[in-house]
Order: C-alpha cells, then sequence, then structure tokens
C-alpha cells in the first residue's frame, strides 16, 4: 500500500484546523459559560515566554500555508496576525482551509523528491519534500495545535483526548 503526499498533508492539515475550530467553539462557550472576557484565553499562555493561544492558531495556519509554498510553489496568501477574537480567528482557519482545498491531489505528483530549503532559527539546510513533511511539517504543525490544546486545559476550558483526535473515519 501506498500512500500520497497529498494523503498525507491536506486531509492531516484539515483535520487539525478543524480540530482548533473546535477549540474555538470550546472556548467562547466557556467563557459565556464562566462570564469571563473570552480576550483572556485569547491572550492565555503556558508561560511567560512562549506564544498566547491566538499564536498557537496562528502559526498552525501558517505553517499548513507554507507548506504549499515548500512543497508545490504555489503563492501563498498572506495574513496579518491582527486577529482579535474567537470569531476572526475562526475567520483566519476558515481562509487556511480554502486555501489547502484549492490544491488537488494531482498537484503533488513529484512533491515527495521535491527540494524544500529550510531556514528556521539555527535549522538551516534542505530536505526531499516527503522528509520535510514527516521531519518538519507534521510535528511543528501538531506542536502548535497541542499547545492551544493545553492552553485551553490549562484555563480549565474542558476538551480532552477525543476533542484533540477529532472526527474518526471507523469502520
Amino acid at each position: 500500500m501506498t500512500i500520497s503526499m497529498y494523503e498525507v498533508t491536506i486531509p492531516t492539515l484539515n483535520r487539525g484546523l478543524t480540530v482548533l475550530d473546535g477549540y474555538l467553539d470550546e472556548a467562547a462557550r466557556y467563557a459565556s459559560e464562566q462570564e469571563i472576557d473570552p480576550s483572556v484565553l485569547i491572550q492565555a499562555r503556558l508561560y511567560t515566554d512562549m506564544m498566547p493561544f491566538s499564536s498557537q492558531i496562528q502559526r498552525a495556519s501558517d505553517t499548513a500555508k507554507a507548506a504549499m509554498h515548500r512543497l508545490l510553489g504555489a503563492k501563498v496568501p498572506s495574513f496579518p496576525d491582527t486577529e482579535k477574537s474567537l470569531d476572526e480567528l475562526k475567520q483566519r482557519l476558515a481562509k487556511t482551509k480554502k486555501f489547502l482545498n484549492s490544491f488537488s491531489a494531482d498537484s503533488f505528483e513529484g512533491s515527495d523528491e521535491r527540494k524544500v530549503e529550510m531556514r528556521f532559527g539555527p535549522l538551516q539546510g534542505s530536505f526531499a519534500g516527503k522528509t520535510y513533511v514527516l521531519q518538519f511539517l507534521l510535528p511543528n504543525f501538531y506542536f502548535h495545535v497541542t499547545t492551544a490544546h493545553d492552553i485551553l486545559r490549562n484555563r480549565g476550558v474542558p476538551v480532552g483526548k477525543l476533542d484533540y483526535l477529532g472526527a474518526l473515519d471507523l469502520k
């Protein structure tokens, strides 16, 4: 059995973005029930030197978009990091998913071997496309999804492992 680069990227990234969208719904529900300003959750951090919840959403979005440039040479839309509300963050996720869904499986032809240049802090060099996806893209993307989850849990929002896993294609 083989798995395509499309299958490893587009559905997987969309799944994570859908999980984040659910977290935004849970954050809104929690803020309303607890009668707290949603900005408290939007700006919440796990630690002072870590990015807030809003930035975790933004970085997941940026990571997904940038992958399409690195793997396909696609022009990536710029979304300024100006979201101040849960609804604005939801809109960003929707725009990211729309961008991802504009690519067909055929557009990934040859992307497994495409040379991907990386300059990320001290990390500099190149990957083959499939190595980039497995060693950098997906771990980095899920780092931000996981951190968003952990920030909400830390603030008392009742999200758990099943929320993180999202809808499963059980047979």
